[in-house]
């Protein structure tokens, strides 16, 4: 019980110091519905493979895998574009948030594309929207929302957002206006 009550209270000092930052839970939105989003959409769509072991008993994705292929989708866009070694960097970028709406099953050995979108871009947090979509398929299975917060290695404070990653964020940002 003490471990539990440990783990709630440093979540709630988190949440506190990202409310301060000014990100808000529902900070995503978007005009077209939901379950309308097309890879259009998206400033970035990467394929991306399934496994044996992802699908569960009942046959589809695990709800956990579509956290790990969001989060591959996003760290790929930024390494790619930056050269950064992510591993090394004096700033992490960790995950002060996620979600995902399910519309559609998907299941292995279905090809699939994430697509990844900024949908909001502040001093130390990158709030991103993610689609999941069957390669084969038109209609939108999942939607996601993740929330990078940029942190010192070292203090594990907030910092600004490391140039190289804001840059390529806004110019996929001002590729859309």
């Amino acid at each position: 019980m003490l471990y539990r009550r440990r783990c709630q209270l440093s979540w709630a000092a988190i949440w506190r110091r990202v409310r301060r930052m000014g990100i808000r839970r529902r900070a995503l939105t978007v005009s077209t519905p939901e379950r309308e989003l097309t890879r259009d959409h998206f400033d970035l769509v990467t394929r991306v493979t399934t496994r044996w072991s992802d699908n569960d008993m009942f046959g589809h994705l695990n709800n956990a895998v579509y956290y790990e292929l969001f989060d591959t989708a996003i760290n790929a866009w930024i390494i790619e574009h930056t050269g950064l070694d992510m591993v090394t960097m004096p700033e992490l970028g960790v995950v002060a948030e996620s979600g995902c709406k399910y519309f559609t099953e998907v299941e292995f050995p279905s090809p699939l594309e994430v697509g990844v979108r900024v949908a909001r871009l502040g001093n130390s947090s990158i709030t991103y929207q993610l689609g999941l979509f069957a390669a084969n398929r038109e209609e939108i299975a999942a939607l996601g929302h993740w929330v990078h917060v940029y942190i010192s290695r070292e203090t594990r404070r907030p910092v600004p957002i490391p140039a190289a990653i804001r840059g390529v964020m806004e110019s996929a940002e001002g590729a859309r206006a």
